[in-house]
């Protein structure tokens, strides 16, 4: 399955840790990186599929440990959930007088494994990155090209079946388990994900051979290495880290930020 997926490595959280508690970590490495105050944080915004609790959100947690003032939620969309955090994220510090936003991705996806289903138990693994995105006045025009240009997000309900659980509280009260039909969502993942980035390069005003880097959702490298096919993209522009950590949902592309930055890929970075 390591030839196929190009997983080598995974993580999960032991018996007593929960996904609060990596997306605490993340969190504080993300403090310290941007070299703030945590008492600057107005925002905090979780992504998880595997909250600590259906309720309160994972979010106003994260806020009590860290020991912090701030606006909290959480944002579920499993794999896409960093990507609809960043966009929402980005909305709200425009339209409101929000100046440092936390974003994390966080998962405990082995909470959510049938050990004896091959087809997902060795595809998924566990952590927690997070970001800091924050706002600043662009009067002179020296922040032109910089920043977040375009974001794209889409939905599509008709392919529901896809990758699910077979539980939730108001079906069966049971957290359930990963099913996954895996020729399809490869299938669909390059597909979509190429669809994504023309779509955001066209909104940016932009050509893929200005990218430096991609940055994509880390699930499986020959979904990956499909897309660069796709796109005609040097496969040697992207950040992959899912041999480290295998598909870690909500995390896996605040992670690769993560090396991509701690590796010095990029000297903006």
């Amino acid at each position: 399955m390591s030839k196929r997926s190009g997983i080598k490595f995974r993580h999960f959280v032991s018996k007593d840790e929960s996904t609060s508690d990596m997306a605490v970590n993340a969190s504080f490495n993300a403090i310290k990186n941007a070299k703030i105050k945590k008492e600057d944080i107005d925002l905090i915004i979780v992504a998880t599929t595997t909250p600590d609790n259906t309720f309160p959100a994972t979010a106003t947690l994260v806020q009590k440990k860290i020991g912090i003032n701030a606006v909290s939620f959480d944002v579920q969309a499993v794999c896409a959930g960093f990507v609809f955090a960043l966009s929402i994220a980005k909305s709200m510090m425009i339209d409101n007088y929000y100046s440092n936003c936390l974003v994390v991705g966080a998962d405990s996806m082995s909470k959510l494994l049938n050990w004896n289903d091959r087809t997902t138990s060795v595809l998924f693994g566990d952590g927690a990155g997070a970001v800091i995105l924050q706002k600043f006045d662009n009067i002179d025009k020296k922040l032109d090209n910089w920043g977040i240009l375009s974001n794209v997000i889409h939905s599509d309900g008709n392919f529901y079946d896809l990758l699910k659980t077979n539980g939730g509280v108001s079906s069966n009260q049971m957290t359930g388990f990963i099913e996954m039909s895996g020729k399809d969502v490869f299938k669909h993942a390059i597909d979509k994900l190429s669809l994504s980035l023309e779509e955001a390069l066209s909104l940016s005003n932009k050509e893929i051979n200005e990218l430096d880097w991609l940055v994509p959702h880390q699930a499986n490298q020959r979904i990956i290495l499909g897309v660069a096919d796709k796109l005609k993209m040097n496969s040697k522009k992207i950040i992959s880290t899912v041999k480290d950590h295998g598909n870690t949902s909500a995390a896996s592309i605040p992670l690769a930020l993560d090396h991509a930055v701690s590796s010095k890929k990029n000297k903006k970075w």
